[in-house]
């Protein structure tokens, strides 16, 4: 069985919101992400990954998203206590709120950073690396 976890690739003005991941998380603690996290069970349900995808972001960061979400990729990973992840990810567009660390057990830090900042950045891992080229291909497509 697989874990459903997804995320948000948030654009704001030739920038991208990305998380510092708190270092009490127990995969990829202290690294940068992009907001997310997993799905419930909620037994019969519509729109689930949708809806997941802007709880999390709010409840991590305090922000907003605008309704219209647009597929980037998915991919699959096993974690540091060797559980299996499908992981979805999701261009996402700002609508409102300040970002800011609301979940301090998940999040250490919250920027704006764009993509340059975000490929050269120790922190950063490929697997976000990766997401961030195929969202700016994403976002090409719908500008």
């Amino acid at each position: 069985m697989f874990i459903v976890n997804v995320e948000a690739a948030i654009f704001k003005e030739d920038r991208w919101l990305i998380i510092e991941r708190s270092i009490k998380e127990e995969h990829a603690g202290g690294l940068l992400s992009l907001v997310g996290g997993k799905v419930e069970i909620e037994g019969n349900s519509a729109d689930i990954l949708e809806r997941t995808v802007k709880r999390e972001i709010y409840e991590e960061v305090g922000i907003n998203i605008k309704d219209k979400l647009e597929y980037i990729h998915s991919t699959t990973f096993v974690t540091d206590l060797n559980e299996h992840v499908v992981d979805i990810v999701f261009l996402c567009e700002y609508d409102s709120g300040e970002a800011y660390t609301k979940s301090p057990d998940e999040v250490e830090n919250v920027y704006w950073m764009n993509s340059n900042e975000i490929m050269s950045h120790l922190k950063s891992p490929i697997y976000l690396k990766e997401s961030i080229r195929r969202a700016e291909i994403t976002l090409k497509k719908y500008k």
